[in-house]
């Protein structure tokens, strides 16, 4: 019985010995691996609110950059229960975005981004559909000129108009932002619808200033609020105003497209809806089922490529005026190039490599404006390590384009206008990496080369033809060139003086 006994007890030993083995390499292993996937330091949240309380959110990109020296390149931060990794400076930023572009390629589809599009067209999508959204805006915008000569002739064309609407002003001072964005606006028309409007056509006044406000709206601290506590949303006023400019563009967009369709004729293809109505017309006809090619991927991707066609270059356009008019010794020194390389003549793409300081001086509106300060945030299409730090699939991201466009390991004096940034000794255009202002790698704005050459075209053209200066009683110093704050920065309400050179 006593022998019974020892060998039950010896066998239970045994047995609770090989358990706590296994528990403590359980435990080891679980430690070891949570060790191996370090996940990216940052301030400690609190219950419900996150980090809420430690951020300023009517300048977030500031208040994350400001972080950033605290806690490192790569950061998380709490907006209540949502867990956001921070990617800071030109380093970090370019490794994600393109050395990693397959894993950091998704798009985080906020609250309010699925308000505006329900996941179909070209910026607020992802998978399949935006995968050929894009290559079909790439490819049918290439096809109409996209870069080429064709889009340079509807652009000066375009310049012409503006300057005679600049010139009606006869030199005394006015609120330029309307009849820029008008103009801007203009180009992707024509490539999206086949035509240009008047600037007194009521259909773009309205749009134009809809998608203003919109996007104005969409970078405010109660629609911030909206995407972290959705539940928010009809206590919101802006989320409110928001919904109705979003339904109302979708009538707009339709009635443009219902007239288009009424005649459309597949062997003369007009614009960009023509294209995408004789695809979907096609993949009818050969009896394919389930194609991307509907009409809510048409409606969405048109008025994404309509509004961030407008307003990233009015935008930018309207600070190039607003620095010439601060800092005349660098308008002096771009009229200079102007006369001596041009004279009276219409500038062209062509003469862009022989204006390198009029090129700098556009570059350097570019990083120092910084409209798009945090891009649109991006997510992790699986788990990745990024400079030893593990984070997870599904994760949402901010590439923060302030700490690339400031960084001061990349720029002698990131924080003044200075276009010997894009300048070598010899005074000749230099390319520099850390110029990220169409962000990079999948999700970089596919209008690139078009609105490159719409700044240089229209930059150059009012430049030859005016001298731009503060309005009477107001020095350079007293232009405020501090930026109002959306999903874009914009200049303050201004007014300027266009005198002309002639």
């Amino acid at each position: 019985c006593w022998k019974s006994f020892f060998q039950s007890s010896t066998s239970y030993s045994l047995l609770g010995a090989i358990v706590g083995l296994l528990v403590l390499h359980l435990l080891f292993s679980k430690l070891r691996s949570q060790e191996n996937q370090r996940e990216p330091p940052g301030p400690k949240p609190l219950p419900l609110l996150g980090n809420l309380l430690q951020l300023d959110l009517r300048r977030l990109d500031r208040a994350l950059f400001d972080l950033s020296k605290t806690y490192g390149p790569v950061f998380t931060v709490y907006f209540g229960f949502k867990k956001v990794v921070v990617l800071a400076g030109y380093r970090t930023v370019k490794q994600a975005l393109v050395n990693h572009a397959e894993e950091f390629g998704d798009r985080e589809i906020t609250p309010i981004f699925y308000d505006f599009t329900e996941g179909h067209g070209i910026i607020f999508s992802n998978g399949d559909s935006w995968k050929e959204m894009r290559r079909f805006a790439l490819t049918t915008l290439r096809d109409f000129g996209m870069g080429k000569r064709i889009s340079e002739g509807k652009i000066i064309e375009e310049c012409h108009h503006l300057i005679e609407e600049f010139e009606k002003h006869e030199g005394k001072a006015f609120n330029n932002t309307q009849t820029i964005c008008y103009a801007a606006s203009n180009i992707i028309s024509a490539l999206m619808f086949g035509k240009r409007f008047e600037y007194k056509d009521p259909d773009l006044q309205t749009m134009v200033e809809r998608d203003h406000k919109s996007i104005h709206l969409t970078g405010s601290v109660s629609i911030l609020m909206y995407n972290f506590f959705p539940w928010l949303g009809p206590c919101l006023k802006n989320w409110r105003d928001l919904k109705r400019f979003v339904e109302e563009s979708k009538a707009d967009l339709r009635r443009i497209i219902a007239g288009l369709k009424e005649t459309l004729n597949p062997e003369m293809c007009r614009c960009f809806v023509d294209a995408f109505l004789t695809r979907k017309q096609n993949l009818e006809e050969s009896g394919t089922k389930d194609s991307l090619y509907h009409d809510d991927n048409l409606m969405y991707s048109v008025g994404n490529l309509f509004a961030a066609g407008t307003d990233t270059t009015a935008v930018t356009l309207q600070w190039c005026l607003l620095f010439m008019a601060k800092y005349p010794h660098i308008q002096d020194q771009v009229q200079e190039e102007l006369s001596r390389v041009v004279g009276s003549r219409q500038v062209c793409v062509e003469d862009r490599k022989s204006l390198p300081y009029t090129d700098a001086v556009i570059h350097e509106t570019q990083r120092l404006a910084n409209i798009v300060p945090m891009a649109i945030p991006h997510s992790t299409s699986r788990d990745v390590t990024l400079q030893n730090y593990f984070i997870k699939k599904g994760t949402t991201v901010f590439p923060l384009l302030t700490s690339v466009l400031y960084d001061e390991s990349e720029w002698e004096s990131p924080h003044t206008f200075n276009p010997s940034h894009f300048l070598d000794k010899a005074g000749k255009f230099i390319r520099r990496d850390a110029f990220m202002p169409f962000s990079a790698g999948r999700r970089a704005c596919l209008g690139e080369s078009l609105a490159r050459m719409e700044l240089f075209l229209f930059f150059t053209s009012l430049l030859q033809r005016f001298r731009f200066t503060p309005p009477p009683g107001v020095t350079e110093d007293e232009l405020d060139i501090t930026p109002v704050v959306g999903f874009t920065l914009t200049p303050s309400p201004h007014e300027l003086c266009a005198v002309s050179r002639q």
